[in-house]
C-alpha cells in the first residue's frame, strides 16, 4: 500500500512548494466559465478547498452526506468527473481504499494532492495497518490542510497566490475558534465520564487532541467486522464505569451500537444513544452541519452534552439544529 501511495504524496508535496506539474492552461479567473475545475473525494475536503479558493475555482465533491469513504467505489460518472478535473484533492492514508489505483493513474496526467501529505508527520497517528486516515478530527490538522491547499493552488496559479493565502488565513482564524470551543466543551465533561464509544474507530485524533478516551466497536476501517468478544468487552466497560451514553454515526450502521445498549441493559445498566455523530461524512449539503466547522461543532456539542457537560445546545455559533436522541 505504501508503494502505491508514495507517488501521489510526492505530487502533493512538490506542487505544494510551488513546482509546476502537468497543468492545463487556465483562463483568467474573471471568466467564470473557464475557472479551474477542482474535484475532491470527500465533502470535508471540498469545504476547505472552497474556503481557500473562494470564487477562483469550481469545486465539487464525489462523496456526500452519509457516504462511507472506506467502502466507496467510484461510479462511471465519478470517473468522468475526475478525468475532466483540472485538479484533484483526496485524503490519503487509504481512506479512499477503493480508489487508490485510479488516483495513481490520474496523478500521471494532472495535479493530484493528498491532504495527509500536507500535515506535519508527527501529527499522524498509527493504526493497525499504517496511519489512521481520520485526520480531520483534530482541527489543528485542518488548519495545516488549509495552509497546504493554499500553497498547492498558489504554486499552480501564482498570480492568485496572495488571494489563496489570505483566504486560508481567514479560514484558519475560524478554525482556531472551533478548536478552542471543542477543547473547552470537553473539559466541562466530568472526568470519569470522558469516554466516547462509537460504531467505529474514527475519533482517535479527536480523543488525543481534546483529552477524551475513545473506543470504537469496529476498527479504523468499516471493512472490518466487530467480533462478539469486542462487543462483550465494551459492554463490561459500560457497566463497570457507568458510562451514560454511546453514539451512532451517520455513515455507519447502528446495529453494533444497539447491541451494546441491549447487552448493558441485560446487566442492569441503562445506556442511551447520545446522538448521531458525523465521522467519515458531513451533514446535508447546504446546511450548517454540511460544513466542516458545522460538522465538528455538532460532534463536540452532542458528545459533551450527552456526557454531562453544560455546553450550549446550539453550539459554537448558535446554528446547530441539534437532535438529541
Amino acid at each position: 500500500m505504501k508503494k502505491i501511495l508514495i507517488p501521489l504524496f510526492c505530487c502533493a508535496l512538490l506542487a505544494g512548494f510551488g513546482l509546476r506539474l502537468n497543468v492545463h492552461s487556465w483562463a483568467a479567473a474573471g471568466d467564470a466559465d473557464k475557472r479551474p475545475q477542482i474535484v475532491t473525494t470527500t465533502a470535508q475536503i471540498a469545504d476547505a478547498v472552497r474556503a481557500v479558493s473562494g470564487d477562483l475555482a469550481r469545486v465539487e465533491s464525489l462523496m456526500g452526506e452519509g457516504v462511507d469513504p472506506h467502502l466507496y467505489r467510484p461510479t462511471r460518472s465519478d470517473i468522468l468527473k475526475l478525468k475532466q478535473a483540472d485538479i484533484i484533492f483526496y485524503n490519503g492514508l487509504h481512506l479512499e481504499g477503493q480508489m487508490v489505483e485510479l488516483l495513481e493513474t490520474l496523478a500521471r496526467e494532472k495535479p493530484v494532492f493528498a491532504i495527509a501529505a500536507m500535515l506535519p508527520p508527527h501529527r499522524l497517528q498509527d493504526g493497525p495497518n499504517g496511519h489512521d486516515p481520520h485526520i480531520w478530527m483534530n482541527v489543528q490538522n485542518w488548519i495545516s490542510a488549509s495552509d497546504g491547499i493554499a500553497r498547492a493552488l498558489g504554486g499552480l496559479h501564482p498570480e492568485h497566490r496572495d488571494t489563496y493565502i489570505n483566504n486560508a488565513y481567514r479560514y484558519d482564524a475560524d478554525l482556531e475558534r472551533l478548536d478552542i470551543y471543542i477543547r473547552e466543551s470537553f473539559q466541562k465533561i466530568p472526568k470519569q465520564e470522558r469516554i466516547l464509544v462509537t460504531a467505529h474507530d474514527a475519533f482517535a485524533y479527536l480523543g488525543e487532541a481534546y483529552g477524551i478516551e475513545v473506543l470504537g466497536i469496529q476498527g479504523i476501517s468499516t471493512e472490518s467486522e466487530a467480533g462478539l468478544k469486542q462487543i462483550e468487552t465494551l459492554v463490561t466497560l459500560l457497566v463497570t464505569r457507568k458510562i451514560p451514553a454511546v453514539f451512532i454515526e451517520s455513515s455507519v450502521s447502528d446495529r453494533n451500537v444497539r447491541a451494546l445498549i441491549e447487552g448493558a441493559a441485560a446487566r442492569g445498566h441503562h445506556v442511551k444513544i447520545g446522538g448521531t455523530l458525523y465521522s467519515d461524512a458531513m451533514g446535508k449539503a447546504g446546511s450548517y452541519e454540511g460544513t466542516y466547522i458545522g460538522m465538528m461543532d455538532h460532534n463536540a456539542t452532542i458528545i459533551s452534552r450527552a456526557l454531562g457537560s453544560s455546553t450550549p445546545p446550539q453550539g459554537l455559533q448558535g446554528k446547530l439544529s441539534l437532535a438529541m436522541e
